[in-house]
């Protein structure tokens, strides 16, 4: 079924295809859920968890296992699974040409994991289904980024970019409407009195349930994506073998760079806090102001790249994300801080989006998943580094995390600048 037959009352709103609508909405879904364990998880371990006989055990760089670090690791563990997954479930996705039953099996897991968290008591179990959601998510991500550039490859920025938003908007909200259910202790649910730790699971459960929904009614792989049609890309599909190999795995570096970069913002907190003598507040709406302007400009950005090319926003992205970056550790008041974050977030939207485009065009008929998860795979992996790295850098002196990214982002336009080639489509 072609594009054109395949849109809808509700595509009409703007011009992308419905089945990337669908997509859209159950990514929005599921990153709701999966948002919502970013508030629980911490409070869950610090509280009805028990780490056993765990507590204390020696860590290397680390020195005891404490809860803080417990909490870290329970959190990292989703990414890192994640991440290292994403590569395998892309070829074999590409192999198989059957993007639609991975995404199914992702979300059957993830729901399946978010509900089993209602009957955990250990720690070990808790780890142990933070891996498991993590490949729940690895299943899910590079074929749906798949889909969607085998269904609007006349308009993969854009595309990528509502698809984009749309998590990113799950993402957003879910921590919010966690943290509400959460703040009470108790509720009565058809005559039990159940936690709020409880509610919370169950929600995401349904969350990611509502996702499978989505997508087992309105989404079928298209018509001749089958495994003889990925043999050929196949050959081409490991990043760095070939001319355009070279540029996708550029563009991954790029992407694990911007997502540092901007996730490294999250654990200086308290730093910044105590420099501009502002309260956590004042600190959320700047942390919203990077996610923000990533879901308000990923469609007009994804569109632009369509028609002006992929490679000139690249480069556009890294010149703006080294000064909005190295502002960050400059700056002594809050106003100053909310326009850099915003700029260091429309730095991320001009490298990020237009960077899965280059990656469908050069992937070749087919097998777009398995060059689609060289970008997310790394974007993934520098969210879950960021982090850490920012927390590390910041105890010897506040402007050096900011420093370091900045610098980062020099790397990244020099390796866009030499590594990446433009693409046919959208010059």
């Amino acid at each position: 079924m072609g594009s054109e037959s395949s849109r809808g009352a509700l595509a009409g709103i703007t011009n992308t295809d419905r089945r990337v609508l669908v997509l859209a909405f159950a990514r929005t879904a599921d990153a709701f859920g999966n948002s919502f364990l970013v508030v629980v998880l911490p409070l869950y371990v610090a509280g009805p968890i028990d780490l056993g006989g765990l507590a204390g055990v020696p860590v290397p760089l680390a020195g005891s296992l404490t809860g803080a670090l417990a909490i870290g690791i329970a959190l990292s563990a989703f990414s890192v699974a994640s991440s290292l997954a994403q590569p395998l479930v892309g070829r074999l996705s590409d192999r198989t040409g059957r993007r639609r039953a991975f995404v199914l099996c992702g979300l059957v897991v993830l729901a399946a994991v978010n509900a089993a968290y209602v009957f955990t008591e250990g720690y070990p179990v808790v780890l142990g289904l933070r891996v498991l959601g993590g490949v729940g998510a690895a299943l899910t991500i590079p074929p749906t980024v798949a889909l969607i550039d085998d269904v609007a490859p006349d308009a993969r920025g854009e595309s990528f970019g509502v698809f984009n938003a749309a998590r990113l908007l799950g993402f957003g909200v879910g921590p919010v409407v966690a943290g509400a259910i959460v703040s009470v202790d108790r509720y009565a649910v058809a005559g039990r009195t159940v936690s709020g730790f409880d509610v919370a699971f169950v929600v995401a459960a349904a969350a990611a349930a509502l996702g499978f929904v989505l997508v087992a009614r309105f989404v079928r792989d298209p018509d001749g994506l089958t495994s003889a049609g990925t043999e050929r890309s196949l050959a081409a599909g490991d990043p760095g073998g070939d001319e355009a190999g070279r540029s996708v795995l550029a563009a991954g570096v790029a992407s694990f760079a911007i997502a540092a970069v901007l996730a490294g913002f999250a654990p200086l907190e308290n730093a910044i806090n105590a420099r501009l003598d502002q309260g956590s507040t004042v600190f959320a709406i700047q942390f919203a102001a990077g996610v923000l302007a990533t879901i308000s400009l990923q469609a007009p950005i994804g569109r632009a790249s369509d028609r002006y090319g992929r490679r000139p926003f690249l480069l556009a992205g890294f010149a703006l994300l080294v000064p909005a970056t190295l502002a960050q550790g400059f700056v002594f008041d809050s106003l100053s801080m909310l326009v850099a974050r915003f700029g260091q977030g429309v730095a991320v939207t001009l490298v990020y989006t237009p960077a899965l485009a280059l990656a469908g065009d050069l992937a070749g008929t087919g097998g777009t998943a398995g060059r689609l998860a060289t970008v997310t795979t790394a974007y993934g992996l520098g969210v879950a580094v960021g982090p850490i790295v920012a927390g590390a850098l910041v105890g010897h002196g506040f402007a050096i995390p900011f420093v370091v990214g900045a610098a980062l982002g020099v790397c990244g336009f020099g390796l866009v600048y030499v590594g990446v080639e433009e693409s046919a489509s959208g010059s």
